[in-house]
């Protein structure tokens, strides 16, 4: 046990990805999300005025004014308790989806749970609790992930996958042995839906068939093309083991345009969402037109937050504006619309 006052390791780890991911270059170094091979084909006269344009839509049940996740990425510190208010203020705002990062510290630290209560500046939103999957082999059972939904007044709980970042993470908890079936057995008893995540990696269509037919309720595909956690684990590494590790695995990953169409190709139905290196709102519309239902950023709101509640409220007026663009320049009045239009090609 730390000493009083002191943070504990797992406190140190939180502060350093945060650290790392704001002041190092941790993007994917040449591998990118796929999503700049394709464009949308322009319609010249749309039919539309810009008050028809609708981004309006639902995932999980919940109503949401935008498919805009702010993506699962900190908590469990003072700086992340900061980043994590000013997010769900905006989202609150806005009509968004919020996903906190993993909150195994809240269980190992309950006294650090605060950090990751946000929900009474949020009452509306689509709220996800987090919590590695890999946790399920190390102690982690299902009173564990009702603690952490309640905990969060959470709609949903995100299982985060991450194998390769457990591996080149110094300390990592690597024991991936038989989880599918304890997914299987929260999937089956947990009173809210479970979404399958990777954390930058990708999720092939194989892998999603088996996360589908154990129970989870929706696939965050979270492809390679943004953030490189191998890469930021290299950056904290202390050993030059474990830093060259990270570096070699640095690109890692299935772009997260292949994910989205692989899934959506051997399933129809399941709710998608895409994340893995979507920077703006065109990204954003293109995993849509390829079959996601919501889009995921993580980073650019972090970084966002970190400056600023306005800094935050800029990004997403941005990306609204930027999705409605698409929409009125494709001739689709919703994202309905889009989805069906065949509007986008590949290059």
């Amino acid at each position: 046990m730390s000493p009083p006052n002191l943070p504990s390791e797992i406190e140190n780890r939180k502060s350093e990805h945060l650290r790392v991911c704001i002041e190092e270059d941790v993007e994917f170094q040449q591998l990118t999300s796929g999503l700049e091979k394709y464009r949308f084909t322009h319609c010249c006269l749309p039919e539309l005025d810009r008050s028809d344009i609708e981004l309006g839509t639902t995932f999980l049940g919940k109503s949401l004014k935008a498919p805009i996740l702010i993506s699962s990425m900190t908590g469990g510190t003072e700086l992340a308790h900061l980043v994590n208010t000013r997010l769900a203020t905006v989202a609150q705002r806005y009509g968004l989806a919020m996903g906190v990062g993993s909150q195994r510290i809240a269980l190992e630290q309950p006294e650090l749970a605060p950090t990751f209560a946000v929900r009474s500046l949020a009452p509306d939103i689509l709220l996800l609790a987090n919590l590695g999957a890999v946790q399920l082999n190390y102690g982690c059972g299902l009173e564990d992930c009702l603690k952490l939904v309640e905990l969060l007044e959470a709609d949903a709980l995100i299982l985060h996958l991450n194998p390769l970042q457990e591996w080149v993470q110094s300390g990592g908890d690597s024991n991936f042995k038989g989880l599918l079936a304890k997914i299987q057995q929260i999937c089956a008893q947990l009173p809210v839906p479970v979404i399958a995540k990777e954390v930058g990696n990708g999720i092939s269509a194989v892998m999603a068939k088996q996360l589908i037919e154990a129970g989870v309720a929706a696939i965050d595909v979270a492809g390679a093309g943004g953030t490189s956690w191998a890469k930021v684990e290299s950056q904290r590494a202390k050993d030059n083991r474990q830093r060259h590790l990270g570096q070699v695995f640095a690109d890692w990953g299935l772009p997260t345009a292949e994910c989205i169409t692989a899934i959506r190709s051997m399933n129809s139905t399941i709710p998608l969402i895409a994340s893995g290196g979507l920077k703006n709102g065109l990204d954003l519309a293109k995993s849509i037109a390829l079959g996601a239902d919501l889009g995921g950023l993580a980073r650019p709101f972090l970084v966002a937050a970190i400056e600023s509640e306005a800094a935050v409220d800029e990004l997403v007026k941005f990306l609204i504006a930027e999705l409605e663009i698409v929409l009125f320049c494709t001739g689709n009045p919703n994202l309905s619309a889009l989805k069906n239009s065949g509007a986008l090609k590949p290059c």
